[in-house]
């Protein structure tokens, strides 16, 4: 009889961290399609408004693609430039403008790990962005076709018109 009761209290402690878990799952911040495109609406509108043809892509915090775009005539190379760069951000929680630095200092005479940027995938230069909801990490943005100056201010420029749906 003793050994039914150890048994059923097993089962049932089992039984609360697996709900327990799935709860916590639940209540975690993901990256919606809807907040994906109004990051894509957002760039897309600071793009037009420069006069620049930019590839945007957006990818979930283990840097799969969600949602992407590319403007008519976008450079058609800045495309995977852009998908790289949102993985970059997506598998690092900062900007990829930090992987050059990181990569070839400040002044592009040497950085503190230089092997970085022959990391396969890896991109060492600005237009990645990390995608942020109540201070988690839910995402990147990648943004090429512009200098690496424009591709960040266009992926800024999206976050800051998202901001509402990431909160």
């Amino acid at each position: 009889m003793k050994v039914k009761s150890v048994i059923s209290a097993i089962l049932a402690s089992l039984l609360l961290v697996a709900s327990l878990a799935v709860f916590a799952l639940e209540k975690a911040p993901v990256l919606s399609l809807q907040a994906a495109r109004k990051l894509v609406a957002g760039c897309e509108a600071k793009a037009v408004e420069k006069g620049w043809k930019m590839n945007i892509a957006i990818v979930d915090v283990g840097a799969n693609l969600i949602e992407f775009s590319r403007m008519d005539h976008a450079f058609l190379g800045a495309a995977d430039i852009a998908m790289r760069k949102a993985q970059t951000s997506a598998h690092f929680p900062f900007p990829s403008r930090v992987i050059e630095s990181l990569s070839y200092g400040k002044d592009l005479k040497g950085g503190a790990l230089p092997g970085l940027a022959l990391v396969p995938g890896i991109i060492a230069f600005a237009g990645g962005l990390p995608v942020m909801s109540g201070g988690v990490q839910v995402g990147a943005i990648g943004v090429s076709g512009g200098t690496a100056d424009e591709d960040e201010i266009c992926a800024q420029a999206a976050l800051d018109f998202a901001k509402k749906e990431l909160e």
